[in-house]
């Protein structure tokens, strides 16, 4: 497979949304450590979220002065010599976040996510300042599309250049339904918290198309059910 494996790992509500307010609510308290649980301990390389997500969690709506900082116009990859194996991969097309360090700082110190060093994924699109920011950052980016992400493309080079084999794919409900339909998703790791959404909250997949998987494992963790599927075929 000329790609990480992919696991959707999220935690749900019963009717099947995985944002909004029921993630604060006493009834998924248990739901989410036996999310983040199941986040320490799964064997991968490092995890996927969206820029709204990555946003949401670690960087706060922080955005550098690029004014500060001289374009970068050659076009390639920036990879830096002191890669660590243990990542947290942003798909960021344009180029939208603004980090303070080149790894995450989990305030936390949960060891699934704290120190995972931080890759964006972008495309042609980005201004160019913002290429000098991450260079100056020690940040490593890859181009994966003009306008749009490619899928197929970031994950062939987070395998074939970077050297990740599994990843979990952490949402949001857009970068999810993205994944579901380039047909990358090998398996779902999914929480169920004992509670229902608000109408307007968003589902497992964003537009997303049909597609079969096959239940591997079903477990009740502390109240909450835990599901594992394996894409059929």
């Amino acid at each position: 497979m000329n790609r990480p494996y992919i696991i959707c790992h999220m935690t749900m509500s019963v009717d099947g949304k995985v944002t909004g307010d029921f993630l604060s609510t006493d009834a998924s308290t248990a739901a989410c450590e036996v999310y983040y649980e199941i986040n320490r301990n799964r064997k991968a390389n490092g995890f996927i979220c969206g820029r709204v997500t990555m946003e949401g969690s670690f960087t706060g709506g922080y955005y550098p002065d690029l004014s500060e900082y001289k374009s970068v116009n050659h076009g390639k990859d920036f990879l830096p010599d002191d890669m660590t194996g243990f990542y947290a991969v942003a798909f960021d097309p344009k180029g939208k976040l603004g980090w303070k360090s080149n790894r995450i700082e989990d305030p936390d110190s949960d060891p699934g996510y704290d120190g995972a060093q931080i890759i964006e994924v972008l495309t042609e699109q980005v201004d160019k300042r913002y290429l000098g920011y991450l260079e100056s950052m020690e940040i490593p980016y890859i181009f994966a599309g003009e306008t749009e992400i490619s899928v197929e493309l970031a994950l062939s080079k987070l395998k074939n250049i970077i050297g990740c084999e599994a990843l979990l794919l952490e949402g949001g409900s857009i970068i999810n339904g993205f994944f579901q339909r380039a047909d990358v998703i090998d398996e779902l790791s999914l929480v169920i918290a004992p509670v229902t959404a608000e109408k307007d909250d968003k589902p497992l997949f964003m537009h997303g198309s049909m597609a079969d998987f096959e239940l591997t494992k079903a477990e009740s963790i502390n109240g909450n059910v835990v599901l594992n599927y394996k894409r059929k075929g």
